[in-house]
């Protein structure tokens, strides 16, 4: 008897064959691609690997739509880039001719189960198999899971995978197509345009927000504030209301009160509990590693993939806000005290009943993120800072509350109420076990009495403007994403990325660049079904009763066909009117893209990008009249501001890294700008003349680059220390 198991990825068929044969697995491979032999008993077992997706949909047919005609193919024959799968398809197809039993051991998760459900129709001709389900790639778990196999895939995932691949299939090929060949139809040419499922509600919500902010208009307001001092310490008080929309009124308080001393007359205390955080579920994960580090929420699934993928943690993608009750916490917390990090603050929790804090979200597949106890061996900064974070939260959940008490002091100027409030921690609780990760202000006032003297330094009024709503953040957007159930806690950063690449999408904030703005504008005029939010949120509930067997997926399939037909025959009907605004759009986009200002020197033409013999340049778009023509720093990319520079009107450009995420920079174009002339004569050359801190023979002495001055040793090339120069019109210099 033969046992062919199949894991998700080569290291984890690796991890599956040492758990089960006690590390007695023997290595073999098939055309390079590595697989393990064991026995147990009288039963030979084989544990092959997929590498990920080995099967995709696909349809031969071309540029039509609507289209619904498409087949699971091997990935290697629609993608060249994917060739190196042809070799895992064909070591599973040859091993699978040995074997009498199968069992799938991919990642217990929907994408888990596609690709073990195709793995095992199109390379094994199976229609069933036993199934593995684990939430740790750790010896026991795995060794456990393997003992305990479930008799039959789980049908609900795998069903409920295939409609979703089917109806992400059907949406981002159709209307991708209509796009694409409205602009045909409309100007003849052929520009590749796309949108999606989930890519198109995305897209609503996002350019709602940029409506929001397109219409808003400022409201002034004004504070008044006191700057005092009481038993010697400084302190700053506002008034009781806070914000006063009529200035003449403020200027009367202030007037009233400004050079006048205060007396406290009243001091109040309120203490309030915190309790501990729950587990983390994935989503939670990505906006407390983004709040905490600043790491964008689709590194964060690739780190803590990583973290998974090596034992770390648990399986990170899920929704759960539970620990399960068989899970052994006493053994996760031995483990973890064979670090010296960790010693002290599980005595702590050891010596607590071990009653975790539990949120109101569960998960059937997969518990809440836990630490598995077995201590990274990585160097990887980012992965061993969310490690610790995942480590201290599952610390944290175990904690008692915190308490924390605000003191409230009212101060009356000349019948006037001025607050004074600070708020402090009484009692640590479960803050002890999640430090340094925990976010809070400490704001402890000095010992004040009833009726004591504050003196009245300064009064201040401040004029101030109503702000409008903020762009959302790539984390903020997610959890936006969730509340509104639009896409999964796997694909939501993807989503946005992708939205990201195809310009619809600019900047760390996320703003709707006008060519986005134009696909929702067109879209909601022309067939509003594909940005429909509600629509989006019923598939995702369909998927759900998918998964729980009260719909067929093929129900789903059929309703959606109905929508997508009805939408392509509107489509199709206004195809040269759609076109017409999408193309429109698209040369907007571009003039925006390369196009930074009006020329100071002729005042007639636009400064525009060109590429040039040794790389990318900014010219006047008026030559040969004009032959005004700007050098830029390569392997930067170069934003318009729509402003100009003080000094010399030259346009104000954003200098940011190649993909155009991250602001380096914002600078005048011109080289020679007055300002950085004046920048350096004020300067104080603390540095010039000073030993290298690097090589320690050479003398940093100034140097000039395309904008601006910086300081160099004078070793260089065999020396290449840099330093930044404290000046340069506060442009902050990119040096390397």
């Amino acid at each position: 008897m033969t046992e062919l198991i199949i894991a998700e990825k080569p290291s984890v068929a690796q991890k599956i064959a040492g758990a089960i044969s006690g590390g007695k697995a023997k290595k073999e491979n098939f055309k390079g691609t590595p697989y393990y032999r064991l026995k147990i008993k009288d039963k030979e077992i084989i544990v092959a690997a997929a590498a990920g997706h080995l099967y995709v949909l696909n349809s031969q047919v071309k540029n039509k739509y609507p289209i619904f005609d498409c087949d699971w193919k091997p990935i290697y024959e629609i993608n060249k880039d994917a060739d190196y799968t042809r070799k895992y398809i064909e070591t599973v197809k040859k091993l699978a001719k040995e074997a009498d039993e199968f069992t799938i051991a991919t990642d217990y998760d929907v994408e888990g189960e596609i690709i073990g459900y195709n793995v095992l129709k199109y390379a094994c001709k199976k229609k069933d198999a036993e199934r593995m389900k684990y939430s740790a790639i750790t010896a026991p778990t795995l060794k456990k899971s393997y003992e305990n196999k479930e008799k039959t895939l789980n049908w609900g995932q795998a069903e409920q995978g295939l409609a979703r691949h089917f109806l992400d299939w059907f949406y981002g090929i159709n209307i991708s197509r209509a796009l694409t060949s409205s602009i045909k139809a409309a100007t003849g040419k052929h520009i590749q345009m796309s949108s999606g499922r989930v890519q198109g509600p995305t897209l609503k919500i996002l350019n709602e927000r940029e409506k929001e902010i397109s219409v808003f208009i400022p409201e002034p307001y004004h504070e008044i504030k006191i700057q005092g001092e009481i038993n010697k310490n400084n302190i700053e008080l506002e008034h009781k209301e806070k914000k006063f929309k009529e200035e003449k009124r403020a200027k009367e308080i202030f007037n009233k009160v400004n050079k006048k001393d205060g007396k406290v007359t009243d001091i109040t205390r309120k203490k309030f509990k915190v309790k501990p955080p729950v587990p983390f579920d994935f989503t939670q994960l990505q906006l407390e590693v983004n709040k905490v580090f600043a790491i964008p929420p689709k590194d964060t699934l690739k780190i803590a993939q990583e973290l998974y993928s090596n034992g770390w943690i648990s399986y990170p993608r899920t929704s759960s806000q539970k620990y399960p009750k068989d899970l052994d916490l006493k053994e996760i917390l031995n483990a973890l005290a064979r670090s010296k990090q960790y010693l002290e603050l599980t005595k702590k929790v050891l010596s607590t009943d071990l009653k975790p804090t539990e949120g109101k979200k569960d998960d059937p597949a997969h518990p809440a993120i836990y630490p598995t106890g077995i201590l990274p061996g990585t160097e990887d900064k980012r992965l061993l800072k969310v490690y610790d974070l995942i480590v201290k939260r599952f610390f944290a959940v175990f904690g008692s509350d915190a308490t924390r008490e605000t003191m409230t002091v009212t101060v009356d100027f000349e019948k006037e109420p001025f607050i004074l409030k600070g708020t402090r921690t009484v009692e640590e609780g479960w803050y002890e076990l999640y430090r340094p990760h925990l976010k809070l202000e400490e704001v402890t006032l000095p010992d004040i009495k009833k009726n004591e003297i504050v003196i009245n330094k300064k009064t201040i009024k401040e004029d101030k403007e109503t702000k409008p709503p903020k762009r959302y953040t790539e984390a903020s957007i997610i959890s936006a994403l969730e509340k509104n159930n639009i896409g999964t806690k796997q694909t939501r950063s993807v989503i946005l990325q992708q939205l990201f690449q195809r310009k619809y999408l600019d900047s760390k904030s996320i703003e709707v660049t006008k060519l986005g703005q134009k696909i929702v504008e067109t879209l909601e005029k022309y067939c509003p079904e594909i940005l429909s939010i509600e629509m989006t949120r019923k598939l995702e509930e369909d998927m759900q009763k998918i998964y729980d067997k009260k719909i067929q997926y093929e129900s789903v399939l059929d309703e959606t066909k109905k929508i997508i037909k009805k939408v392509c025959e509107e489509f199709i009907k206004k195809e040269k009117e759609i076109g017409k605004e999408i193309y429109q759009a698209n040369i907007i986009a571009l003039n925006e893209k390369n196009t930074y200002g009006l020329c100071p020197k002729c005042q007639m033409g636009q400064l525009s990008l060109r590429k040039g013999k040794f790389g990318e340049f900014i010219a006047c778009n008026s030559y040969p009249e004009c032959k005004t023509t700007i050098s830029i720093p390569s392997g930067k990319k170069i934003i318009s501001t729509d402003k100009v520079c003080e000094h010399d009107n030259y346009p104000l450009i954003k200098l940011a890294n190649k993909k155009g995420r991250k602001i380096e920079q914002i600078l005048c174009i011109n080289k020679e700008c007055p300002g950085k002339e004046e920048s350096e004569e004020n300067e104080k050359d603390e540095i010039e003349g000073s030993a290298c801190n690097k090589c320690k023979d050479g003398i940093m002495i100034k140097r000039k680059g395309i904008y601006g001055t910086f300081y160099g040793c004078n070793n260089y090339p065999k020396c290449k220390n840099i330093m930044k120069s404290n000046n340069n019109n506060n442009r902050n210099e990119i040096l390397a």
